[in-house]
């Protein structure tokens, strides 16, 4: 399997697509004026303690307070063993805390005061009580050699916390393992003198630049190539990896083609497909996601596949495509929260349990940790992923100021039937002789064709003069009864 990470950099946004045998995977943008704050750590004062949900709103110096839950703190500081925020908290207080989670919607940052710094190999958690190993290291022996080596650092240098050895440690030489953990410590160290200094409400450390990270936490063995762009950002890329990931060094690659370089696996269509509600299954079938504020639906239809020997294995085939492309779509449109797929009814156990297996082996390759349950009564899987920053569709779209965001409008009909109600109700509150109705060009039309008879009506009945005018910029749902 051929991998490929293309970055493209322009001075309002970075996007960096991954790209897995010519397929787009995975996009991450980071916009200037939405930038994220993930892993950011800020100096913040409580100005709202909640008992009643045991948590408090903490300002870290952005538009709206941050959210911090007693479940977020770190273990020193719940030593004494205290399930009551009051008797950790009170307004005014100050305190370090690092963002979790981006603002989302009307909700603020997440934040906890469980710090965590990572870099290429390691996660440094200078409040954690013990160490470990990623849970994707699945070689023993190896995993005992990672815990002795962070624990050999540990006593030598006599750190606080503790480490996490992450997947990109596997096979690593302790040298670099112990210059990466020295780093960290140093770093750490560098933060705690900051925050003494620094003012209430103020970034005390920021992460790394989009295209480093990628680096850092995207890059893994089999990426044949990263390809950017950018010469600047190259540059900076090289310096990098030639400090902290000397083997990237040979793969960085400066793209300076005349084609744009998400041209060249057709990024830009993938992107828009992304944003659709629908998405084709190569077998003929496709799926439907409805993303909401609680949750995000998938449902699986057959659509025009008849090509299996029986309506069973025409079921089970595209459910099978169904599971691959919506873990790649999960991915890609970075949908998180609680996720509600709908497969199409199996009647065979066996067979849901190999959707099952070919949708959890799809999404072990998603970065963010997912959970799914069984096949419930009704024929739903119930999944997690966890969420950390906005959705694609949020941060390329916006509602639509037409419809409001439902999606659907009230038909000109739907329309027609209001305005009479409205002018009946105004006739019968104001002494009028004459009316004017304002409306959209679609339901003037109709005013004026279909509901014609039912105008004269109206006139004759409620004895009253009725204009009506066409205005170019209404909406549909839009309209106004004037009186003269």
């Amino acid at each position: 399997m051929s991998e490929e990470i293309l970055i493209n950099v322009t001075p309002p946004e970075t996007r960096v697509a991954v790209i897995e045998n010519g397929v787009l995977q995975e996009l991450i943008i980071e916009r200037v004026r939405q930038k994220g704050l993930v892993g950011n750590i800020y100096k913040g004062e409580v100005c709202r303690v909640l008992p009643g949900m045991q948590a408090a709103f903490v300002d870290i110096g952005l538009d709206k307070a941050a959210f911090l839950h007693l479940s977020d703190f770190n273990s020193q500081e719940l030593a004494n063993g205290s399930e009551n925020i009051e008797h950790y908290l009170k307004e005014g207080q100050k305190l370090v805390v690092q963002v979790t989670k981006d603002p989302l919607g009307n909700k603020g940052a997440r934040l906890t005061t469980d710090i965590s710094i990572p870099s290429r190999y390691q996660v440094y958690m200078p409040y954690a009580g013990n160490s470990g190993v990623s849970q994707r290291i699945e070689c023993d022996e190896e995993r005992i050699r990672l815990r002795a080596c962070i624990e050999n650092y540990l006593q030598k240098n006599n750190a606080p916390g503790g480490f996490i050895a992450r997947t990109a440690a596997e096979c690593i030489e302790d040298v670099i393992l112990y210059s990466d953990m020295t780093f960290l410590h140093k770093l750490w160290e560098s933060i705690l003198e900051k925050s003494k200094k620094a003012k209430v409400k103020t970034l005390i450390h920021e992460d790394l630049p989009l295209s480093i990270r990628t680096l850092r936490d995207l890059y893994k063995e089999g990426i044949e190539k990263v390809r950017v762009d950018s010469r600047e950002t190259f540059l900076r890329l090289v310096e990098f990896a030639e400090t902290f990931v000397p083997e990237v060094v040979s793969i960085i690659e400066h793209y300076s083609g005349e084609r744009p370089v998400f041209d060249i696996y057709n990024v830009e269509d993938e992107i828009s497909k992304a944003l659709d509600r629908k998405v084709k299954l190569k077998s003929g079938g496709h799926l439907v996601f409805d993303q909401t504020e609680s949750m995000t639906t998938v449902d699986v239809n057959t659509g025009g596949y008849v090509g299996g020997r029986n309506l069973e294995e025409t079921i089970f085939k595209t459910n099978l495509e169904a599971a691959q492309t919506i873990s790649r779509q999960l991915r890609l449109r970075n949908l998180g929260g609680i996720i509600i797929i709908d497969f199409i009814d199996m009647q065979s156990e066996e067979h849901k349990k190999q959707v099952l297996t070919a949708l959890q082996r799809n999404l072990d390759k998603d970065h963010a940790k997912t959970k799914i349950t069984e096949v419930s009564a009704l024929g739903l899987v119930e999944m997690t992923r966890k969420r950390t920053r906005e959705s694609l569709e949020h941060i390329l779209c916006e509602p639509c100021s037409t419809c409001g965001g439902r999606g659907v409008l009230k038909t000109a009909e739907s329309i027609c039937l209001e305005i009479f109600r409205e002018i009946i109700r105004v006739v019968r509150q104001y002494n009028v002789q004459q009316i004017m109705v304002l409306a959209s060009e679609q339901v003037v039309e109709m005013l004026l064709d279909e509901e014609a008879d039912m105008l004269a009506e109206l006139e004759t009945f409620l004895n009253i003069g009725i204009k009506i005018r066409a205005e170019a910029e209404y909406n549909q749902e839009h309209y106004d009864v004037v009186l003269l």
